[in-house]
């Protein structure tokens, strides 16, 4: 038995997988974010070690006979989280996370600082990611980051909690700005330019292998034995990567979990920062991916559901499982800015088109279609930057949805497959880690791919409405940036 945990930003999840790959169990435990300022967006570290916990436990009460044979645990999580200790190891002040804003000005201080940061880290300097956070920790508070001993990412946070160990993986160790990704080791160079050394740092490891062993307490409150290893494990989407099998050159997919990402895997360190595609390590050893990604995707439903005071899952109903062509609204996705291609911490959302006569059900679609078309521009980014992709597998919640495939099929032109659990990837993929780490089993045996439910292509009828739906939207950000 493994287990896998997803440490995300709107919940916690495990998963409990056997030796033949099945999931026999998932416990979830939800999160709350805390939104003090303007584009501030924060957690309270220690709230993912209670969530994690409180997953297991749940799962060691339902199904105690199979956690205690648990031999091998992954860890998977948001990425780029700021999460501060002292010397006591414990947090300084809220985690500052992936969907803050606050340090755009320190981006462009960063990359003023070191013109070698794109050749190294392979990125852009952007607020979500690491670094910028803590120049602006030490701009704005001064006396918090002179006590800072340790900067950690929230699934090494939850780790160091669980093991006593703080170590990262390559690939969630890629989205701070401080790896030289390429060499996949901790870069003094960057660190030096925020005012750190290599002391702040964890030990690096790759995601496959063995980072730390379970601490007895835990070992002993879930029926486990001492010897359990914790694998380095991955950032969410490498691990979801792991979870669908994706672990060859040219394996792509769309996730549409909080965030949205369209991921492909390379053999090679391949950054393209001229249009804002992430290049980072992936989970496995000499592998390295490719991302576009962006800020809002299900979180996009979230919020609109939210607003409307009616769960999605019913937001959607009266829509069908496929619509007859483009909603006459448009919506702009940047409910907490955009990477992928903007780069752009202050972009906004937006609904265009509305008229009396506008129905919930059309402002509804407008939403599923402004987030596929977000991915459309991640799509384009991608393959400016290293060739075509011509098929999606789904993963992340908004995979459930069957009218949400159909739409991002007709959305990009190309065919989507929902897949097997595709919801749990990332703790799959965690799981399949912790397994590797506790084995040293070949990975193309265990990181097989899953069975695909269904398969959906771009409809003939309602090609050249969608192209000119996306034109449109696409004229959108530019307009409304102008006017700003």
């Amino acid at each position: 038995m493994y287990l896998g945990l997803d440490i995300g930003t709107s919940g916690v999840r495990a998963a409990l997988v056997n030796d033949a790959g099945t999931i026999v169990a998932t416990g979830a435990r939800e999160l709350a974010l805390s939104h003090p300022a303007p584009l501030w967006s924060e957690q309270d570290p220690d709230a993912w070690v209670a969530a994690a916990t409180a997953a297991v436990d749940n799962l060691a009460a339902r199904h105690p006979r199979e956690v205690a044979q648990v031999r091998g645990i992954g860890l998977s999580g948001q990425m780029h989280g700021a999460t501060l200790l002292g010397e006591d190891g414990r947090p300084l002040r809220p985690a500052i996370l992936w969907n803050d804003g606050r340090s755009q000005a320190e981006c462009a201080a960063l990359e003023r600082r070191c013109p070698s940061l794109h050749a190294i880290a392979g990125n852009l300097a952007m607020p979500g990611f690491t670094a910028p956070k803590l120049l602006w920790v030490a701009r704005n508070e001064p006396k918090i980051f002179e006590r800072v001993a340790k900067v950690l990412l929230p699934k090494a946070y939850v780790r160091f909690r669980l093991t006593g160990e703080m170590v990262e993986d390559m690939s969630d160790a890629a989205g701070t700005l401080w790896l030289d990704v390429g060499l996949r080791r901790w870069s003094a160079l960057l660190l030096h330019a925020t005012g750190l050394d290599l002391h702040h740092m964890p030990r690096l490891v790759e995601g496959s292998a063995a980072s730390a062993v379970l601490a007895p307490d835990y070992a002993q409150r879930w029926g486990m034995t001492k010897d359990v290893v914790v694998a380095g494990g991955g950032g969410d989407n490498a691990a979801s990567a792991i979870g669908l099998g994706a672990i060859s050159p040219g394996d792509a997919f769309l996730s549409l979990g909080t965030s949205g990402v369209v991921f492909r895997v390379t053999d090679r360190f391949a950054p393209a920062p001229e249009t804002a595609v992430h290049a980072f390590c992936h989970a496995l050893p000499g592998l390295w991916h490719q991302m576009g990604v962006m800020l809002s995707a299900a979180a996009s439903l979230t919020w609109l559901a939210g607003l409307m005071e009616t769960p999605a899952a019913v937001l959607l109903v009266p829509l069908g499982e496929r619509v007859d062509g483009p909603s006459p609204v448009s919506f702009l996705p940047y409910l907490d800015g955009e990477r992928t291609p903007h780069n752009d911490a202050a972009a906004s959302g937006a609904f265009v088109g509305l008229r009396g006569a506008t129905s919930r059900s059309q402002i509804v679609q407008a939403v599923l279609e402004g987030v596929a078309f977000a991915a459309r521009d991640n799509l384009a980014a991608l393959s400016a930057a290293g060739g075509a992709i011509t098929e999606l597998d789904l993963v992340g919640g908004g995979s459930r949805s069957q009218l949400w495939a159909q739409i991002c099929a007709d959305a990009l032109g190309i065919p989507v497959h929902r897949v097997e659990d595709g919801e749990v990837g990332a703790a799959l993929g965690a799981a399949r880690l912790g397994r590797l780490a506790a084995t040293g089993e070949d990975p193309a045996e265990v990181c097989t791919r899953p069975r695909r439910l269904a398969s959906f292509t771009p409809r003939a009828s309602v090609t050249a409405a969608y192209d000119e739906a996306y034109r449109r939207w696409r004229a959108l950000y530019p307009a409304l940036k102008e006017s700003a």
